[in-house]
């Protein structure tokens, strides 16, 4: 009996990529379905409805490290915001839950977003405050 090659379907292919952790950033979205603009709106969105807004950075850098917010979590931010605008901060580190947040006070606006694993040996500058959560 010879073996024989059977080839696999692009799903099948993808499939075992993914179960691999093969897959590129792009192909992991597609294969579960997520579009970076859908991500980014119902961010936008959840912020928006806390006075907040996120830079295009700050967006792509939460969804390629897959940092999600709560609901909870976007009122936290929005109020240590507010208490450090009230003491005249200008741009803040906000860290909550193993994740850091660079936020431009003034601006109401989350600069970027670091994850636990990529906090180490990270340095922060052009900040006036710090907030822990």
């Amino acid at each position: 009996m010879s073996d024989s090659f059977i080839p696999q379907t692009p799903i099948q292919e993808t499939a075992q990529k993914l179960a691999a952790n093969e897959l590129s950033l792009k192909e992991r979205r597609d294969a579960q379905g997520v579009s970076p603009q859908g991500f980014k709106a119902a961010l936008q969105q959840a912020a928006q409805a806390n006075g907040l807004k996120f830079s295009a950075h700050a967006q792509d850098r939460m969804q390629s490290r897959n940092i999600q917010l709560s609901p909870q979590s976007l009122s936290k931010l929005s109020a240590v915001v507010d208490k450090a605008s009230a003491k005249g901060a200008q741009e803040s580190l906000i860290l909550m839950n193993d994740t850091a947040f660079v936020v431009s006070v003034k601006n109401r606006t989350v600069i970027t977003a670091v994850d636990g694993p990529s906090l180490k040996d990270n340095i922060f500058t052009n900040i006036d405050s710090a907030a822990i959560l």
